[in-house]
């Protein structure tokens, strides 16, 4: 058991006596979950014929998950007939861009993969 000052600024300073190997391991990892911040990766996920309303509804969300701090992978679906155009997806993930503004970021360029056109945008 030792004598450990916990809190040297208060009038008049708190100490107590406590196993030190204890105490010290509970203060690092009370400064390790204060450290981590879970910056996690969010995806929306929209069809090729999405109506203008129905984006607008999907990139507010997205626009919200942006403000928290979080990166967001937009994904384009193709179903059926639509990979013979795949010309449309890129259009409108660039469109999906211009909405977003100034103050979004790509860090991943569109990119094809399967029946998905995905890119990943975050705030500057």
């Amino acid at each position: 058991m030792d004598l450990v000052e916990v809190s040297p600024n208060a009038d008049p300073p708190v100490a107590r006596i406590v196993d030190w190997g204890k105490y010290n391991y509970q203060k690092t990892k009370q400064a390790q979950k204060t450290r981590q911040k879970s910056l996690d990766l969010k995806q929306m996920r929209v069809g090729l014929k999405i109506g203008e309303h129905d984006l607008q509804v999907k990139l507010r969300k997205v626009i919200e998950f942006l403000e928290a701090g979080h990166k967001v992978r937009i994904t384009v679906i193709y179903r059926g007939r639509e990979l013979a155009h795949k010309e449309l997806g890129y259009q409108l993930a660039e469109r999906i861009q211009g909405i977003l503004g100034e103050d979004v970021v790509t860090d991943q360029t569109p990119q094809f993969a399967g029946r998905m056109l995905s890119f990943v945008v975050r705030k500057k």
